[in-house]
């Protein structure tokens, strides 16, 4: 598919950020939105901005032609439509969301209208301005009380365990609709665990080496006995890449439904490294990133929380050739010696 210009939401935001520079720099034009909110440390937000070459005054380029930011919140109709009619995008990725399990359940009217109006607004325009490929975020939080492992998209995603997850199953609910009615071709990704240099502060590898640089307390829930798919950031983002120019197209052949099969233009993936982590190995690799031992409180489980993450990314490695590359020690290193700089630690 021929993508000139992209739409990307949630632009201020970790994944965001890091998908438009690989953007840019591959010669896309790229136009972001982002409502800023203050879940996290907006100057991180205004920062990522500013390494796009954003003047984050006026909120006009200083630098790339090729990246236009806006300030918009999904959930204003009027200002997607305006923005939909004012540029005519050949594709969308759909990263702007209230993120978070912990925090949906003390804030579910957040999630509500950025994670449901918000994700129905981009439909609509998408639908309306004849978008070639919708891409968006959902998570492996959908998973929630299944207990096979790995992860696969064959398996059920019925029971989620915390308003977040609902609201990135109702996504792809909405999205197939979409794709079956008007022939919108649309993807959604399932993110597991994403880490890396500029990450979001309410992550475990933000919050761990936050606390071990200043000598404070690190929490490690369940006892230290969870595991993750922890993903890095570069990986994420090829994948996403690779996503965006393969729409998926119509099979009026297709005879019998499962999970992750239909007739519409519409497909999901797991996007993650496939091989789980323990929490005390991901602290240890942080321990040797920073030279320091951490000091540790063990408590258990927090609620909304699972054990253990991990992809089955067969299907995305077979269809869109999709690779990770990145080992936990060379990732959460990047991610230090990032903090370091940043933060002049």
């Amino acid at each position: 598919m021929n993508i000139k210009k992209i739409l990307i939401t949630g632009v201020a935001g970790f994944i965001g950020y890091h998908l438009a520079k690989r953007l840019i720099s591959l010669g896309y034009q790229v136009v972001g939105i982002d409502n800023l909110n203050d879940y996290y440390d907006v100057n991180l937000k205004l920062s990522r901005l500013k390494e796009l070459g954003i003047n984050t005054y006026s909120f006009e380029t200083n630098k790339h032609e090729k990246f236009i930011f806006q300030k918009i919140k999904l959930q204003d109709t009027d200002a997607i439509n305006e923005l939909f009619q004012k540029h005519s995008f050949d594709a969308v990725c759909n990263l702007a969301a209230q993120a978070g399990v912990r925090y949906s359940i003390e804030n579910p009217a957040e999630y509500i209208q950025s994670n449901l109006t918000g994700f129905g607004n981009i439909l609509e325009a998408c639908r309306n301005f004849k978008i070639k490929h919708l891409v968006y975020a959902s998570s492996s939080s959908v998973y929630g009380l299944n207990n096979q492992s790995p992860f696969s998209e064959t398996h059920s995603t019925d029971h989620p365990i915390s308003l977040y997850a609902a609201t990135k199953k109702s996504n792809e609910m909405m999205a197939h609709s979409y794709s079956h009615l008007y022939d919108l071709p649309t993807t959604g990704l399932r993110f597991f665990t994403v880490y890396g240099p500029w990450g979001r502060p309410d992550m475990a590898l933000f919050l761990f080496t936050d606390a071990i640089l200043n000598d404070k307390v690190i929490k490690v829930f369940n006892n230290g006995d969870m595991y993750r798919d922890f993903t890095y950031i570069d990986d994420i983002v090829s994948g996403i890449n690779k996503a965006l120019i393969s729409p998926p197209k119509r099979n009026n052949e297709l005879k019998s439904l499962s999970t992750d099969t239909s007739s519409a233009p519409y497909e999901i993936y797991n996007i993650g490294n496939n091989k789980p982590v323990s929490l005390m190995d991901f602290i240890k690799a942080i321990e040797t990133a920073t030279g320091i031992q951490a000091k540790k409180e063990y408590l258990p489980l927090q609620a909304g929380d699972v054990v253990s993450t991990h992809a089955d990314c067969a299907k995305i490695i077979k269809q869109l050739d999709y690779k990770s590359h990145t080992s936990i020690d060379d990732g959460v290193n990047q991610f230090v010696q990032w903090y370091k700089t940043f933060y002049k630690s």
